[in-house]
């Protein structure tokens, strides 16, 4: 080990910049952050040193009169003669020293830091390769997201109130586990830290771990799993039991914990493996089991995914449970099919809808779709494509209205067929276009041929119509 890693507390003491250019702004702005005084010594600062207050600058250039004070240096000049002087003089005064850049010149090294305050993670490749150890900070930052900073805090606030109540160390320590492991840490980490209070008092009071698990509904998006969130990934990994539908996509579901319970609940059209009511009533009894449940809903769990009756009975039942969002299909394939789903020359509003037949027709605010200068986003719509496009063409749209379907959009299996509302129909039977698929009925199709970026694997067809 070439250097030993320790955090030092700078609050309210006296830290040396010298220089005055962007990489000293950085370091001063890092020093700020921990609550040093700054003293800058520059003859001039540049432009970027606007935003950090509170730094003393001496316009001047370096003299041992400067570390007068000063618990440790940092070197920014850019002027190796300089950067040596200054190592010199405070190596004379056992100050630690940074010469940026150069851990030769350095007594002690900065490291990348992952600031979750109180929370703190540094990392160091001890001056080998900083961009490696700023690689490595960003992809922790996947993992341990802002909130862990109010759990940290929160840990913090009732650490003597728990060592009061629970004396031995390895019990507290089991105890400790189960907080930052559950429901409590959960409750932190959604904003809602009375609830976490009460149930860690109830838990000590009670002197006994959780009974109850939780749901955690979760939006999987379209299908590329590099759309996933933060949170829904966090929670996808901690999850004992994973309850997901049709449209979630393999490798989506590929990445919730290894070890934990799959259970297919459909959907497919005129096959649902699990009618919604069971759903439901699943969902409950895993959490009374003490099990931590995703429901893992393709797109976003509010948008046609019945997630709000879903968390209707959890609530009824006062199953704990958090939802996270996704990328609903309507702007991740359009996306992904080069698409705007608004644009100022084509559709100042767009509107989504779901498209299932009933009875062989469609109960949908015809006046309200067949509307100029905007997009129709049509969700599950295939089986009744013939019945939408007649309807919008006999409510006043023109049958030469761009539109176009893409097929498991955002995956490397992403179809697209585009035509008018009057060739659609019949070009998506030539393709033999399966579900999942979306809808987008507008101008906005047009800017397809020039916007168009994701290259999937597979070969794209592609029909325009006349």
């Amino acid at each position: 080990m070439d250097f030993l890693p320790i955090f030092l507390n700078v609050k309210d003491k006296l830290c040396l910049v010298v220089g005055g250019g962007g990489v000293a702004r950085r370091k001063a702005s890092l020093l700020v952050n921990a609550g040093a005084r700054v003293k800058v010594v520059a003859p001039e600062l540049s432009a970027t040193f606007a935003d950090i207050p509170d730094i003393e600058h001496v316009a001047e250039y370096f003299q041992s009169a400067h570390l007068d004070g000063a618990v440790l240096v940092i070197a920014a000049t850019g002027d190796s003669a300089v950067n040596r002087d200054i190592l010199q003089h405070a190596q004379a005064r056992n100050i630690p020293v940074n010469v940026v850049d150069n851990p030769k010149l350095s007594t002690f090294i900065m490291p990348s830091v992952l600031d979750r305050s109180p929370l703190m993670v540094a990392f160091s490749t001890g001056g080998a390769s900083p961009v490696l150890a700023k690689m490595l900070r960003s992809k922790l930052e996947t993992h341990i997201p802002q909130g862990y900073g109010r759990l940290t805090a929160f840990a913090a606030r009732f650490r003597d109130t728990v060592k009061a109540h629970v004396a031995d160390p390895a019990m507290r320590r089991i105890f400790w586990e189960t907080v930052l492991e559950g429901a409590v840490a959960e409750k932190v980490l959604a904003s809602d830290e009375a609830g976490a209070e009460s149930m860690l008092l109830s838990m000590l009071e009670n002197k006994s771990v959780e009974q109850c698990g939780e749901v955690y509904l979760v939006g999987a998006g379209p299908g590329d799993p590099d759309l996933l969130t933060f949170r829904a990934l966090r929670l996808m990994q901690k999850a004992d039991v994973v309850v997901y539908d049709n449209l979630v996509s393999k490798p989506v579901l590929e990445m919730t914990r290894r070890d934990a319970t799959r259970i297919f609940a459909g959907k497919k059209r005129d096959d649902h493996t699990l009618p919604q009511e069971e759903i439901n009533e699943l969902l409950v009894r895993l959490a009374r089991e003490g099990k931590r449940v995703l429901r893992l809903k393709g797109g976003d769990p509010f948008i046609f995914g019945r997630g709000g009756e879903e968390i209707e009975t959890l609530a009824e039942n006062g199953i704990p449970f958090q939802v996270v969002p996704g990328i609903t299909a309507a702007s991740g394939v359009s996306a992904y099919a080069g698409i705007p789903l608004t644009h100022r020359d084509h559709a100042q509003s767009c509107i989504f809808v779901t498209g299932h037949l009933k009875d062989g027709s469609m109960d949908l605010d015809w006046e309200a779709l067949a509307r100029p200068n905007q997009t129709i986003v049509v969700y599950m719509g295939l089986h009744g494509l013939e019945v939408l496009c007649a309807e919008l063409i006999g409510h006043g749209l023109p049958d030469s209205t761009p539109a176009a379907i893409v097929q498991q959009g955002t995956t490397q299996n992403q179809r697209v067929v585009s035509g008018t509302l009057a060739t659609l129909p019949r070009i998506a039977q030539i393709e033999k276009l399966q579900a999942p698929t979306l809808i987008i009925v507008g101008g906005v199709v047009t800017l397809r041929g020039k916007l168009a970026w994701f290259a999937p694997k597979k070969i794209e067809a592609s029909k325009e119509g006349a």
